[in-house]
């Protein structure tokens, strides 16, 4: 039902209007020739117009950059901001940690509340921290591997666990393989990983038949490869699948934490015996936590052969420290709150509408999901069941026009796909305004 063509004069088009109205932004992309890829961190070339918007400001759910022009942001940091940018209490608790130090590798008071909280939330007992969800997930694997004795990690097809690397595999027509872009893997991915279609029992229950997975790692809800939700009785088949097979299970809630105060395992009833957690629990400070179960931290504790203190390969002279902390408190006790979620979601609710009308209207061949605070327009109807079939779908040139139509008049999006994030901060009229912007982008998209 698209015209190509008419979409490529349009993306064309939007990207030229990009360029004349972001001078500055071009400017510092050009000379910064001594970053590589000239951006801070190379995902940030990871945008539809050809150059980064540059930030001058961000507070609550709104952004301006060094030209001058203000945004609502339903990116929010790919959810690092999903606390809203500068949060007041967040903001205050910085500076007073700050002000008495930040990095001292000495314990702080807060982190105990923090652990408190975080079990109140996710239910499991025992709770460490890292700085990124990336290494929550590293380092949550090795500890399941000293437990089991087992080798390898299994994972969803097109799953996103950051950039630990036994997580890099797929599904592939001559079998698991790594996955495409790949960059500097220190071995084959199958020797350290196993796969299974997000949705598929009877897969996974193939490769936990092997007997050498120590542990199922899995979003409870596919999120990076846009979101691709459980169907009825999936994910209670997978914690019967683990336990049948002697394999412990992980609920990298890292994205899914939109699904609610305590992520998608409160909101579901679920229950992994490991729960990660990044991004969003700092309010914008890098922070991350690990949480086991009771049974692991006995036997963990068991083991005197493993060193959990010095150089076993567990944790780093950041993680826990006292600003992340600090900040981590903050964004729980007074900003993501359980009240904060439920005005969140009826935000987020709004938005789908939103969306489904435009796609009605338009009668397009469309679908929208949510997870809580979490939406996303997808190009096909109905919604992808695996990792592997949303990534089947994607339309990159359909994707760049929406983001870039879309950024040229003052909304952004998750880079990554169409993803939209409500915050604490985040208002209906900002809602509204995608509605009426989305629905003129697609008009001008089907006009004759």
């Amino acid at each position: 039902m698209i015209d190509r063509d008419r979409l490529g004069a349009l993306l064309r088009r939007e990207r030229a209007a990009f360029a004349d109205r972001n001078p500055r932004s071009a400017q510092e992309y050009a000379k910064a020739g001594n970053l590589f890829g000239r951006v801070p961190m190379t995902w940030m070339n990871k945008n539809a117009a050809g150059f980064p918007l540059y930030l001058a400001a961000a507070s609550g759910a709104t952004l301006t950059d060094i030209d001058g022009h203000e945004y609502t942001d339903f990116c929010l940091g790919d959810t690092a901001a999903m606390a809203g940018h500068a949060p007041a209490p967040v903001t205050r608790k910085v500076h007073e940690q700050f002000a008495n130090g930040a990095c001292a590798m000495l314990p702080t008071p807060d982190a105990a509340w923090v652990g408190e909280e975080l079990t109140r939330r996710f239910g499991v007992a025992q709770w460490s921290f890292a700085l990124t969800a990336t290494d929550a997930n590293r380092w949550a694997i090795r500890l399941l591997r000293a437990v089991t004795g087992r080798p390898k990690i299994l994972f969803n097809s097109y799953c996103y666990h950051g950039s630990v690397d036994e997580s890099l595999i797929v599904t592939g027509d001559q079998g698991p393989q790594s996955r495409e872009g790949n960059v500097g893997a220190p071995c084959d991915v199958t020797l350290t990983s196993r796969v299974a279609e997000f949705n598929d029992l009877e897969g996974l229950a193939r490769e936990l038949a092997h007997g050498d997975v120590a542990a199922v790692v899995m979003e409870p809800a596919l999120t990076n490869i846009g979101i691709v939700l459980p169907e009825s009785g999936y994910l209670e088949g997978v914690r019967e699948l683990t336990r049948r097979y002697g394999t412990y299970l992980v609920n990298d809630e890292t994205h899914t934490f939109s699904a609610g105060p305590g992520g998608a395992t409160k909101r579901w009833g679920l229950e992994p015996d490991v729960v990660t957690i990044g991004k969003a629990i700092g309010g914008g400070i890098p922070a991350a936590a690990y949480g086991i179960s009771s049974e692991i931290a006995q036997r963990l504790d068991e083991m005197k052969d493993l060193d959990l203190v010095d150089m076993g390969g567990v944790g780093g002279t950041l993680a826990g420290n006292a600003l992340s902390i600090a900040a981590t408190r903050a964004t729980l006790e007074h900003v993501l709150t359980d009240e904060a979620f439920a005005r969140m979601e009826l935000l987020a609710q709004r938005f789908e509408v939103g969306v489904q009308k435009v796609i009605n209207a338009h009668q397009l061949p469309w679908s929208v999901s949510r997870l809580g605070a979490r939406v996303e327009y997808r190009f096909v109807n109905p919604a992808p069941r695996t990792g592997t079939e949303s990534a089947q779908v994607a339309d990159a040139d359909l994707e760049d026009y929406l983001h870039v139509y879309l950024a040229n008049r003052g909304i952004l999006l998750t880079p990554f796909h169409n993803m939209a994030l409500m915050s604490p901060a985040t208002t209906v009229a900002q809602v509204d305004d995608h509605a009426t912007t989305f629905y003129t982008a697609i008009e001008e998209l089907q006009r004759a």
